[in-house]
């Protein structure tokens, strides 16, 4: 199996032609910036030359007079250079991130329900957030001060040549082994960073777990468990900060070394040029003041290095998932359906989640249009996998499911899911109002087909004792609501999508009798010319199924009406005559 640190990596060539120049003008103009900024930033180490060999020297007023008036414009000039850079290129930046995290959330959203099932959410949102942020220095001003600080320093390097070419040549070596340094470590601290990002998404995915989960931690005492899961998280990222300092440190501390021993080489070779009348008091200052202005970005730019790793990481990571292939790719689904009728047929299907393990083997059956077709069977039996199936949430590994006579792994699943309607075992609602969840799929519905869905659902019948009715907030996953108000309001959104093929999975498992029987005749009028299919363990809800298919370990043990089993008396007479008696 291949190590995630063997994973392709994000070329510069390749983050400059995607990031960089779709945006080179404006990276232009930001250069253009930083090259007046840094010129006007050398006029001050120029002019302390003048002011001691010139202007003391000879007493001259007008001179300062005129050195202050250029090194004040400078100045100035630094300054607004200084603030267009940043409000033109950070802004330029902030909208590249929104951008991208938008790309990726719709990226995540295209990938299949199989991915969703072995992915974290939390690691989910790790990825949209955070992993993208770090495109900023890309084309904030991490990339401008990249160029800006080299820029500087071979500006400063011809001037300290020009002055001083043995006390330049003496600089040069240190600063030498300090790139050759700063390189090893970056290097080193690039498969850091990614990793760090893995590590900062498994413990967000955990947190967030912990938090959805609290009534049950608490309801099982167990903050202890949880709080020691978490502390075990955060000390992986520790323990992962702890070698991206180390190599941060190591190049801090040559840097101060070296280029500590360089400034004391200076002082004494200075020192003797000056005593032997080859160097100036002006020209030391000015060295002195330019050796400041070339090591400076150099030191800068190990820290823009170290960001623009960072950066590189969080891009590898991203464009790992942007390669991923979507579920709905249009060369693998080309035909569209443009009127579904709704015949369903499974032809010998078999399905597997994990290699070797078949959860469902040689499926074999029609459901025409408008008929009702039950799934029953102990848990574990493959009675969801056939619905999930249907649903085109996964795709058969042998055999396969056809829609009106069309191989469902050819259709575009956009054009099939705009006629399919799901209520889930798993009651899901948005955080809103009861409004906003039941518009959920037809957002653009008009409020007579509103109203209409929430009377066949029942919904109405415990709205109308709330003070705000359907504009009722009911918090995070429907918090605030009973089982069977959630599952009222999702089967008034299935009713309300009008689709041509239904899947109802427990739909009615979390009401107590009295609304069952209040939401079993909503169901009826909602099946009828529609295809079906109903996982049910209440057999008492399928009594009038078109087909009803027994499944016991992943293959249809039994088929046919409830009569039909019953007289067989079989595996459905046990289930039936077994919940009867209960």
């Amino acid at each position: 199996m291949k190590d995630k640190s063997d994973k392709p990596k994000v070329s510069i060539s390749k983050a400059f032609k995607e990031f960089v120049w779709p945006r080179k003008y404006l990276v232009l103009l930001g250069l253009f910036l930083i090259i007046i900024s840094r010129l006007s930033g050398l006029v001050l180490p120029g002019a302390s030359k003048y002011l001691i060999d010139d202007v003391i020297v000879n007493k001259d007023m007008d001179m300062l007079f005129t050195l202050l008036w250029i090194v004040g414009l400078s100045i100035i000039v630094q300054a607004v250079t200084s603030f267009l850079l940043t409000r033109l290129l950070s802004v330029e930046a902030q909208y590249l991130i929104s951008k991208l995290r938008v790309r990726v959330q719709r990226k995540i959203l295209s990938l299949p329900v199989s991915y969703f099932d072995n992915t974290k959410t939390g690691v989910l949102v790790s990825r949209i957030m955070t992993d993208v942020e770090g495109v900023r220095n890309l084309i904030g001003t991490g990339l401008v001060q990249l160029f800006g600080g080299t820029l500087t320093a071979i500006i400063s390097l011809f001037l300290l040549i020009n002055i001083s070419p043995m006390m330049t040549l003496y600089v040069i070596a240190p600063i030498i082994v300090f790139g050759i340094v700063a390189l090893k470590a970056f290097g080193y601290i690039r498969p850091i960073f990614r990793k760090r990002g893995e590590i900062n998404a498994d413990v967000t995915g955990r947190l967030t777990e912990t938090l959805s989960g609290v009534r049950v931690i608490k309801g099982f005492n167990a903050e202890e468990q949880e709080n020691r899961a978490f502390e075990s998280g955060v000390d992986r990222i520790f323990q992962n900060v702890k070698k991206s300092l180390t190599a941060t440190a190591l190049m801090t501390s040559s840097s101060t070394f070296l280029l500590g021993l360089a400034t004391t080489g200076i002082m004494g070779i200075g020192g003797w040029l000056i005593i032997n009348n080859q160097l100036t008091y002006g020209e030391f200052l000015s060295f002195t003041l330019y050796l400041g202005f070339m090591i400076a970005p150099i030191v800068q730019l190990g820290n823009i290095g170290s960001q623009l790793t960072e950066a590189f990481a969080g891009l590898d990571r991203t464009e790992e998932l942007l390669n991923m292939p979507p579920e709905d790719d249009p060369v693998l689904r080309p035909v569209k359906l443009n009127n579904v009728i709704g015949d369903i047929v499974f032809n010998d299907v078999s399905f597997a989640y994990n290699e070797g393990k078949e959860v469902v083997r040689n499926i074999s059956f029609e459901a025409p249009k408008g008929s009702v077709t039950a799934l029953v069977g102990s848990s574990g039996s493959g009675k969801t996998t056939i619905a999930s199936l249907a649903a085109s949430f996964i795709t058969p590994d042998k055999g396969s499911v056809t829609v009106d006579g069309i191989d469902m792994s050819t259709i575009n699943l956009a054009s099939y899911r705009r006629n399919l309607g799901v209520v889930l075992q798993d009651d899901f609602l948005f955080e809103g109002t009861i409004r906003e969840n039941i518009l959920f799929p037809r957002p653009e519905a008009t409020e007579e087909q509103l109203k209409a869905s929430v009377k066949a659902a029942y919904v109405n019948e415990f709205t109308d004792r709330f003070e705000d009715g359907l504009e009722t907030l009911i918090g995070e996953r429907g918090i605030k609501l009973s089982g069977g108000q959630k599952q009222r309001i999702t089967i008034a959104r299935a009713i309300l999508a009008d689709p041509k093929i239904i899947i109802l999975d427990e739909a009615t498992s979390n009401l107590d009798t009295e609304s069952e029987l209040l939401i079993q005749k909503s169901l009826a009028d909602l099946m009828k010319g529609r295809t079906t299919f109903v996982i049910a363990h209440r057999l008492s809800t399928i009594r009038k199924a078109d087909q009803i298919l027994v499944i016991e370990n992943g293959l249809i043990a039994e088929r046919g009406t409830h009569d039909e089993l019953i007289e067989k008396k079989g595996r459905y007479f046990d289930l039936y005559t077994y919940q009867a008696r209960i």
